[in-house]
Order: C-alpha cells, then sequence, then structure tokens
C-alpha cells in the first residue's frame, strides 16, 4: 500500500440491514484502510458531504434494497459536481448481473456481489488506488526542469557558490 487509504463506508437509502457494512468496513480496516462508516439511511448528499469533509479516497456504498441504480449515479454525480473525481466508487450488495455494466458505465469502477471474498475487495482496492497515486505522480516535465534550474542558479548567486 503506498500510503494509508481513508475509505467511507456508506448506507444510502431506506434499507436497514447493515451487517454486510460492517463485515466489510472492518475488513478493510484490518487490511490498514482508514475506514469511516456512516451509519443507515444516508442520503447520497450526505455521503458526498462525508466524503468531502473525511478527505476520501474512495466510497464503499451497500445496497440491499434495489435502489442502487436510482442512489448510486447521484453519489456519483454529487462527488463529481464538488471536483471529487478522483474518488473511487465501490458498490456491494444485491445487485443483479444485468446492472453491473450500467453502475460502471455510471462511474462506479467496481461492484462486489454476495460471495466476494473480503481479501480479494481489499486488494483490489489497495491496488486501484495504488495505481491512482502512481498516475497522479508526474516526472518532472521540461517546464519544471527550467524552473529548477533556474532557481538553482538563483540560489548559487545567493549564497556566492560556482555559478
Amino acid at each position: 500500500m503506498e500510503r494509508r487509504y481513508r475509505i467511507v463506508v456508506a448506507k444510502p437509502g431506506l434499507d436497514g440491514h447493515d451487517r454486510g457494512a460492517k463485515v466489510i468496513a472492518r475488513s478493510l480496516r484490518d487490511a490498514g484502510f482508514e475506514v469511516i462508516y456512516t451509519g443507515l439511511h444516508q442520503t447520497p448528499a450526505q455521503v458526498v458531504r462525508t466524503a468531502m469533509q473525511e478527505d476520501a479516497d474512495a466510497v464503499g456504498l451497500s445496497l440491499l434494497s434495489g435502489a442502487h441504480l436510482t442512489l448510486v449515479p447521484r453519489v456519483v454525480e454529487g462527488l463529481r459536481a464538488e471536483g471529487l473525481e478522483d474518488v473511487i466508487v465501490v458498490v456491494g450488495g444485491i445487485i443483479p448481473e444485468r446492472d453491473v455494466e450500467v453502475l460502471k458505465s455510471a462511474g462506479v469502477s467496481a461492484v462486489f456481489t454476495p460471495g466476494a471474498h473480503l481479501p480479494q475487495i481489499a486488494s483490489w482496492l489497495e491496488e486501484a488506488l495504488d495505481a491512482r497515486e502512481r498516475a497522479n505522480v508526474e516526472p518532472p516535465g521540461p517546464a519544471a526542469t527550467d524552473a529548477t534550474e533556474a532557481t538553482e542558479a538563483t540560489d548559487r548567486k545567493v549564497t556566492g557558490g560556482p555559478s
């Protein structure tokens, strides 16, 4: 793991069954992630607000109610509206196979259905976040090199070193 990632685990909607979300939250915590569990009955706006406030690297949404095609896109759109396009969104729960591609086209990175192994979820999330971190670290380009050389030249002149 490149660093300790912060994951918001949320239960959007009226679904009152949170055992799975709690198991996932604990499993991710045990795998080295920092986990913020929002509790039951969160609105998409509340999930987005929590992701912003907690500076989340990823949001995990747990849905068993069948409202995934309504609630998940609202969370993704809310994250985008707040400039949080880099936050990875994953979904877990009772998701029919026919809806997986719909969710992915809405901006979800992965969907984990019942039977997914907990270490598999943590491993996938770690790999995805590590890849995002590596992609965000750009090697210095010509402009950065020119700026560095100019700063070094100025430093040499100020300190009286060789020029």
